[in-house]
């Protein structure tokens, strides 16, 4: 009896213990990437401190107050430059530097196309939901993806749809498939919601899925 109650004890431990330690994971990630963002200021800024007040600069040397530091410079600079953006000097700023980066081939390329995809994700869908289920790397298997626009496909007439599909825990690299609309499963959900399923690898998600559009090949009606 003792050893049961020790194992019950523990598998229930494990249980409790497993969404406290995947939520620290992604939280752990996530401000470690802001923190790295940040890094440089903070160490620049530990510097300029280090020639007014050495003994200042010095009780900065901590490892966590420096990445502390390097998290709010971050979100400091993030707020900033939200703020700057609604503002009309703020836009005629960006304006002037994506008119630079134009110029510049390899960096054009690259910047111009993920500005156009964070604008196309922030932007509501007009016909076909967002967020969609897709078979993913074979049929039966489902991943994430986000609408980003539909296209027609010569000769047969059919609409397809670009689906950009992110990576977990990172939604930042992903691939991109072009995909027949009438094979995508459609869902209810908001961006923040996939979000919240892919950083997390799937521990925060909706009690229900949606069902696939149309039967798999091989399935069969048993219903005769």
């Amino acid at each position: 009896m003792a050893s049961l109650r020790v194992q019950r004890y523990l598998i229930t431990g494990l249980f409790t213990f497993i969404p406290l330690w995947i939520t620290w994971l992604v939280f752990k990630f996530v401000l470690g990437l802001l923190a790295g963002i940040g890094a440089p200021m903070a160490a620049a800024l530990r510097g300029v401190l280090g020639l007014a007040s050495p003994q200042a600069a010095a009780a900065l040397g901590n490892g966590w107050l420096i990445a502390l530091l390097a998290l709010v410079i971050t979100l400091f600079g993030l707020y900033f430059l939200g703020w700057l953006a609604n503002r009309v000097i703020g836009q005629r700023l960006l304006e002037t530097f994506d008119a630079l980066l134009a110029r510049i081939p390899l960096v054009q390329t690259i910047y111009g196309g993920t500005k156009k995809l964070m604008s196309v994700l922030q932007q509501k869908p007009s016909g076909l939901q967002r967020v969609v289920l897709v078979d993913f790397p074979r049929r039966g298997m489902k991943v994430v993806g986000f609408v980003t626009r539909t296209m027609v496909e010569e000769g047969s007439g059919r609409e397809m749809a670009a689906v950009y599909i992110p990576t977990t825990p990172n939604p930042t690299g992903g691939y991109l498939e072009v995909v027949p609309v009438d094979e995508l499963t459609p869902t209810d959900w908001t961006m923040d919601q996939a979000m919240a399923f892919i950083i997390s690898g799937g521990a925060v998600a909706p009690d229900t899925l949606p069902a696939s559009p149309r039967p798999l090949p091989g399935d069969t009606d048993t219903s005769a």
